[in-house]
């Protein structure tokens, strides 16, 4: 690891951001773009009628600002700051959304509010929309590497510690501030940059909050540096800077190696199931067992192997609100064994699935009995895509049943199609839209993000409030 003053990370990834023009991308990250789009669209259905969304709005009202930028599935209206804060947390605050597992962070439910509440306001066209995406993707996720694991292990999240570069950098590239300026954007968004992970341990709705915390503040700090207002010019790597305070240190090869030529953004998982990306395989070959008939009555106890990654942060067998069960293994997998069973294939646990089970003895008996366990092999195999994971389960008859997932689908090695992602989609939208809605022409729209003539092809569905 280099020393933090080695490397002059804010001034390379100002460089970058302001440099990136929508011809450099490969064709790969082009297609990917609309996947993440319509997949960001997705989980914001669901959460645009949360309860905490509602208590945000809320909050908000009374602030005021110039109605500039849409909010999501809704006529409201506000300024860019908080149309950005509102459209991170509508998205962002149900664990469903695409995840850069080694980064440890969530870049999407960040950086899209930025790149529609800036570009809405900009008039941004296609291009430049999804140029500015990709800036933003870039910057976070590389500014997650570059201080990760320590980070974690320090208490921090880093979706919103990390997350508020990433927005920083999409919406200055859409104010067209220069090199200077978009580095000082991101130098002033490195004292906006906070998130502890207490929730872990705790519970709390504030994990809700953090990924449109992290948009808004990005966006108001490119905002101030489009105003004229500075930030140390070495915020990221300096001897007092983000690294240092929020990390043991900066390892820099993770921001310069590739920059520009090598896209971080085709590392990004998509979750099938409502939870962790760190879950997700164990869920998967718990709802494999299910299929091959085990039944959940028949379970006397369940053993998960996992890395020591997630050891204490995720193994939780006893959670006692939403947001612990959606970070629970033992939880999930319990759910998984007991829900499975005479759904579809292939099966998926929604947020409605989690919180009605919190309230399921079945599922809570059966959390209980569930034991996570540091396994040499998943631990080898743990990279920074993916976490694989085994489930054993003993029966009352004293049979055993074993099954690993070493690729759990929508990793990057075994990534959803387009065709998948639009199917998905169709299934969690068309229930909560306006009758009548015309979701093929939608979603035809956002495949291409680089066609749209502007934010305002997107902002067209409504989820009507009860």
């Amino acid at each position: 690891m280099r020393a933090a003053a080695a490397f002059a990370a804010t001034q390379r990834l100002a460089e970058f951001a302001e440099a990136l023009r929508y011809p450099d991308l490969p064709a790969t990250v082009r297609n990917q773009l609309g996947v993440l789009l319509i997949d960001f669209f997705r989980v914001a259905a669901v959460g645009a009628s949360a309860p905490w969304v509602a208590r945000l709005r809320r909050a908000l009202a009374p602030l005021g600002g110039e109605p500039l930028a849409a909010v999501l599935y809704s006529d409201e209206r506000s300024d860019p700051v908080r149309a950005a804060y509102l459209n991170g947390v509508i998205a962002g605050s149900l664990d469903w959304d695409d995840t850069h597992v080694g980064a440890m962070l969530h870049p999407g439910v960040v950086v899209w509010p930025a790149v529609l509440a800036v570009g809405e306001m900009t008039q941004a066209d296609g291009r430049s929309l999804a140029a500015a995406a990709v800036a933003g993707y870039e910057t976070m996720i590389r500014v997650g590497l570059s201080v990760q694991p320590s980070h974690f292990r320090r208490g921090f999240q880093s979706t919103p510690t990390c997350g508020v570069f990433g927005a920083a950098a999409a919406a200055a590239k859409l104010l067209g501030l220069g090199v200077d300026s978009t580095r000082d954007a991101l130098g002033i968004a490195a004292s906006y940059a906070g998130g502890i992970t207490q929730f872990f341990m705790s519970g709390s709705e504030v994990k809700r909050l953090h990924a449109g915390k992290a948009a808004a503040g990005g966006v108001e700090a490119a905002l101030l540096a489009h105003a004229g207002l500075t930030g140390p010019r070495d915020a990221i790597e300096g001897e007092q800077g983000f690294a240092r305070a929020f990390a043991d240190g900066l390892d820099s090869r993770v921001i310069e190696e590739g920059l520009g030529a090598e896209f971080r953004i085709a590392d990004l998982t998509l979750k099938p199931h409502a939870g962790s990306a760190r879950l997700q395989a164990a869920v998967e070959a718990a709802c494999e067992l299910s299929r091959q008939g085990v039944a959940p009555t028949e379970i006397e106890a369940v053993e998960v192997g996992i890395p020591a990654v997630i050891e204490g942060r995720l193994t939780n067998n006893d959670p006692v609100e939403l947001q612990q069960a959606q970070m629970s293994v033992p939880f999930a997998v319990a759910m998984a064994l007991t829900l499975t069973p005479g759904r579809e294939w292939p099966p998926v646990l929604t947020l409605d699935d989690f919180e009605q089970s919190l309230g399921d003895p079945r599922v809570r008996d059966l959390s209980r009995r569930t034991v996570c366990t540091r396994d040499a092999k998943i631990e080898r195999a743990t990279t920074t895509e993916y976490v694989p994971a085994r489930v054993t389960v003993r029966l009352t008859s004293g049979e055993r049943h074993e099954r690993a997932v070493w690729l759990p689908p929508g990793s990057p090695k075994r990534p959803m199609t387009a065709d998948e992602i639009g199917a998905r989609f169709r299934a969690v939208v068309s229930p909560l839209v306006a009758p009548g809605t015309d979701l093929e022409t939608w979603l035809a729209r956002a495949r291409a993000p680089e066609a749209l003539a502007g934010v305002q092809d997107l902002m067209s569905l409504r989820c009507p409030r009860g």
